[in-house]
């Protein structure tokens, strides 16, 4: 194994593990968890719009033989996460009282964070093909959107019915499909040219999308002022951890 794919295999690896952080939080109470989901979305959603812009998509452009079609295919990665949220109702709330079918609304989470983390194993492995600042980039902006996710389908798990311990351990086994979308990314990597001219706009794409129509509207619900300069702040750190890995690579 070369030292790109440790690399990419170490991120992966520690991601998933994140699914894990639910077990943490069941020894705080609610009101604190609520509070501290608020803070890590907004964090959140600033290391995902500082990733996309100031990292991913420059890479894009730069190294496109067709800047424009780099354009295209961002927007193509928009779509398709707009598509995939539909299909899949993924979302990043975390209030589903008034969902009916409890069991299915467990089901279906779980199909959509596998499905979410096959796409985080994928962007995690074509960032460091790229470079390995790049990697490490969007390995701190996928770990920062993991956090408040993760902690929000354990929530739903619970309110679908499971157990505290058949609910983690299903939360774990979804994670693990971001292997499967890191290998799927090597192989094509090796077979397709110019890979990384699709993949990267389309995962710039996604980062956005997520952070404008999911965790943005998320945010907007809390109008407090303290709480809203929280948020602000939370959202203006995010990016400028983004700008600092960008000056040190």
């Amino acid at each position: 194994m070369n030292l790109i794919n440790l690399y990419i295999f170490g991120s992966v690896t520690l991601v998933s593990l994140i699914s894990m952080i639910g077990v943490f939080f069941l020894l705080t109470s609610e009101e604190r968890v609520n509070r501290l989901i608020m803070l890590l979305v907004s964090l959140s959603t600033g290391t995902l719009l500082g990733d996309a812009v100031i990292h991913i998509l420059p890479e894009a452009v730069e190294s496109s033989t067709d800047q424009m079609r780099t354009w295209y295919y961002f927007l193509i990665g928009l779509l398709i996460f707009f598509i995939l949220e539909k299909i899949i109702h993924w979302h990043h709330c975390h209030n589903h009282e008034d969902c009916d079918h409890r069991k299915t609304l467990g089901i279906m989470n779980l199909v959509g964070d596998g499905l979410h983390n096959f796409i985080d194993g994928a962007i995690l492995a074509a960032a460091f093909l790229t470079s390995t600042s790049l990697g490490i980039a969007t390995l701190i902006a996928v770990i920062a959107h993991e956090v408040p996710q993760e902690i929000g389908d354990l929530g739903v798990l619970f309110h679908a019915g499971y157990s505290r311990t058949r609910a983690i351990l299903l939360n774990f086994a979804s994670a693990l499909a971001s292997f499967v979308g890191a290998i799927m990314t090597i192989i094509l990597s090796n077979q397709i040219g110019n890979f990384n001219d699709y993949i990267l706009p389309i995962t710039a794409g996604g980062f956005i999308y997520i952070a404008a129509a999911d965790l943005i509207p998320e945010l907007k619900k809390d109008t407090a002022p303290h709480k809203s300069l929280i948020q602000l702040c939370g959202i203006l750190i995010g990016i400028a951890a983004m700008v600092m890995l960008k000056r040190l690579g």
